[in-house]
């Protein structure tokens, strides 16, 4: 095993090998360094270009291939080609319900609050997996042109992700092989790129603008003494310069009285048009009219059109900035700086309103594709302690967090998190009638407990008895500058409280943080193989305990054939419980879900107008 030194006033290792920023994008992702003239610099392998398309194509074998060759299958093979990843990090089937018919790929639904998975060949792959795929192909480039191995980077992340998004990405670096110095938010990695933040003397109020392929956001910042506070965000998810092209597609297939339908069965020419449409999207940033033929029609546009086109996505925009900015309680006269993030501000149109908006011109000096990726270089050169005129406040050098089912660790506050700093997750009961939940607080990189170091362990006590799933049980970690630790647990809808306070640190040698941090990137592919394993079959038993009580509640609203089959699939689920092999257990999971869905549904409508019968809605 190779000795690498680890400073513990930061939790990062030090300096011997080159660090790296990875922009972890929805459409596209980068990966920056620091050159050896002290520059941020983006890296293009090969010339196979900068940008990495964030897709991932699964062959027949089940082999990943990412990038732009994956991409070309989008047209091809759309049901095992996942793209737009980076939305499903983190997120329940319930999150992402409403938009699943953007995706092409499967998504799998079972109507819980359990995080989504992806079907593709014949397997279930998680999002953290596939954002692993695509970090692997950044980190395996990175290593191609700098001619050393990368095992350290900075990963960008939006302000608004929440901590399970977060944690996501973590778990996906890992995967990779990286050891995530830290994960930051895009918008404070892009002030960084313009010099915005180093100078600890300096306070400014700033606004990002980040347009990209398919996501817009809008965040104001607040700098002072060096410390980043994201004081409002907001924005769409789901809007972007694919928006744009798809407008020019509509007005195409309009002019040429084509129908939308029937264009949309053929594959290849859809391709063909999306692809003119981007085309003429770049070409009218510089010129005033685009005009090229597609087979026997011609796709003509000019500039005035292309911009009535996308004036009311725009103004959504420009509306999302505004509410931002009602959020932070400022007026635009009060932001000192703006800045332009992604691919799709590069259009004047988009430039000339954000400029109208805030009244000043927006910073775009810099590539807005490459702006993120190159902050990220800059902030890990400052975690690898390369820059002495800044100063790092302390940091934890490993992660905290709790046990969950299965044994499983659940991180609160991850490693490299500044100090004082405080952090907390949502819990739930998983039996009917539980009254006590038993909170194990631990220390460590390993996705097992059994692999980490116990802190300590407190019962919260008289939880109301109530169906599994119903109570709130905030558990939150508060971490001082002194170093301890002070674990509260309140279950929200009783106010029973419980807290305890620990001295993480106390004990811990140099040397054993080193060996715990290079364990957890040894061993991070097992752990996630054995993390998924324990994952599924905690849904596996939670489904067959659920589906159990469901034909013991309701059999009277069920036909006998319906009883049956539903038995015979709880079999099958209890049978593939007992081999142990994570697709199996979710397939036959899956299969149970999908055949109960139609009558769960029909019961629970007769349920519910039982229920409002002789009732007065006011």
């Amino acid at each position: 095993m190779a000795k690498i030194s680890i400073n513990l006033a930061t939790g990062s290792f030090q300096k011997e090998e080159i660090i790296v920023g990875i922009d972890l994008g929805t459409t596209n992702s980068l990966v920056a360094f620091i050159n050896p003239d002290k520059n941020p610099q983006v890296i293009n392998d090969a010339g196979k270009g900068i940008l990495v398309p964030s897709v991932v194509y699964f062959n027949g074998q089940n082999e990943a291939v990412v990038g732009n060759e994956a991409k070309e299958y989008l047209t091809t093979d759309p049901s095992n080609t996942i793209f737009s990843v980076k939305r499903l990090l983190g997120r329940s089937y319930k999150d992402v319900a409403e938009h699943k018919d953007i995706f092409s790929y499967k998504i799998i639904d079972d109507d819980s609050d359990a995080l989504v998975k992806i079907y593709a060949g014949d397997r279930f792959y998680t999002p953290i997996e596939l954002s692993g795929e695509i970090l692997k192909e950044l980190k395996a480039r990175a290593e191609h042109a700098l001619k050393t191995p990368v095992n350290r980077a900075v990963i960008t992340v939006p302000a608004y992700f929440n901590d399970s998004q977060r944690q996501a990405t973590r778990d996906a670096g890992k995967l990779a092989g990286l050891d995530v110095m830290r994960i930051v938010n895009e918008p404070t990695a892009a002030s960084l790129a313009y010099g915005i933040g180093l100078d600890p003397s300096q306070q400014k109020t700033i606004a990002v603008y980040d347009l990209g392929g398919g996501t817009f956001d809008v965040s104001i910042l607040q700098i002072q003494n060096g410390i980043f506070e994201v004081l409002a965000t907001n924005g769409n998810t789901y809007l972007g310069g694919d928006d744009f092209d798809r407008a020019i597609l509509n007005y195409w297939l309009e002019k040429n009285n084509l129908d939308v339908a029937v264009v949309a069965q053929d594959n290849i020419l859809m391709q063909t048009l999306r692809l003119q449409a981007e085309a003429a999207k770049k070409a009218l940033s510089t010129q005033n009219l685009y005009n090229e033929q597609v087979g026997e029609f011609w796709c003509t546009l000019d500039k005035q059109t292309f911009e009535q086109l996308i004036s009311a996505k725009v103004e959504e925009t420009i509306t999302a900035c505004k509410n931002a900015l009602k959020d932070a309680d400022l007026s635009a006269s009060d932001i000192d700086e703006v800045i332009l993030v992604g691919g799709s501000t590069r259009t004047p149109f988009v430039k000339q309103a954000v400029e109208n908006f805030f009244g000043k011109k927006p910073q775009d000096n810099i590539n807005p594709d490459e702006v993120v990726a190159l902050g990220a270089a800059i902030q890990a050169d400052v975690l690898a302690g390369n820059r002495s005129d800044i100063l790092l406040l302390d940091v934890t050098p490993l992660s905290l967090g709790i046990e969950t089912m299965g044994g499983l660790m659940d991180v609160i506050i991850a490693r490299n998190s500044k100090v004082p700093t405080k952090a907390g997750r949502q819990y739930t009961t998983s039996i009917d009638g539980q009254v006590n939940m038993k909170i194990s607080v631990y220390q460590g990189e390993r996705d097992l407990v059994k692999e980490n170091r116990k802190l300590a362990e407190f019962d919260l006590k008289g939880i109301p008895a109530m169906p599994a799933g119903l109570p709130k049980v905030d558990i939150n970690f508060l971490l001082n500058a002194d170093g301890i630790l002070t674990v509260q647990a309140i279950e929200l809808r009783s106010g029973v409280k419980q807290e305890i306070e620990i001295t993480p640190s106390y004990g811990l040698s140099d040397d054993t943080v080193e060996k715990m941090l290079l364990d957890s990137i040894e061993h991070a592919k097992s752990d996630v193989e054995q993390r998924m394993l324990i994952e599924a079959r905690s849904e596996g038993e939670q489904l067959l305990y659920t589906a159990e009580r469901f034909i013991e509640k309701h059999a009277e609203h069920l036909t006998e054939g319906e009883i049956s089959a539903t038995k015979t699939h709880i079999e099958a689920l209890r049978t593939a419980l007992a081999t142990q092999e994570k697709d199996t257990i979710l397939k036959k999971a899956d299969e149970l879900n999908e055949f109960t869905r139609p009558f769960a549904e029909r019961v629970m409508d007769a349920a519910i107008s039982t229920a409002m019968k002789g009732k007065k809605i006011e």
